[in-house]
């Protein structure tokens, strides 16, 4: 599944756990969960953690090897392996724990 849409600003959660994502606003409700995913930007791609969380309306791409602004650009997703459910976890450092688990799955996979 590939979704386009412009980079809007979140609640700005994933820069405070280490993984600040780029954010566009879903038209309709796709599966919920963490993929890998790959992200078109400016004629370059890079791989990304994709979270699309359940019920919401927002799909959050974590970009692999970017550092850059940006706010108000459109970008491209590709959703492509799920690499498990959304889960609630019982605090803040479970949460980074596994999202950092996340990213190096994301890496691996990305890799193939």
């Amino acid at each position: 599944m590939t979704i386009t849409g412009e980079v809007v600003k979140g609640k700005q959660i994933g820069r405070l756990y280490g993984a600040p994502t780029a954010n566009i606003i879903l038209e309709k409700l796709i599966a919920s969960g963490i993929f890998v995913g790959r992200v078109s930007i400016d004629n370059q791609v890079f791989s990304a953690a994709v979270f699309v969380p359940q019920a919401g309306n927002l799909l959050e791409a974590h970009l692999l090897d970017y550092n850059g602004d940006l706010y108000g650009k459109t970008i491209t997703v590709e959703i492509g392996q799920k690499v498990r459910d959304v889960q609630k976890f019982e605090n803040e450092v479970d949460l980074i724990k596994q999202i950092s688990l996340d990213i190096e799955q994301v890496k691996m996979l990305s890799q193939k």
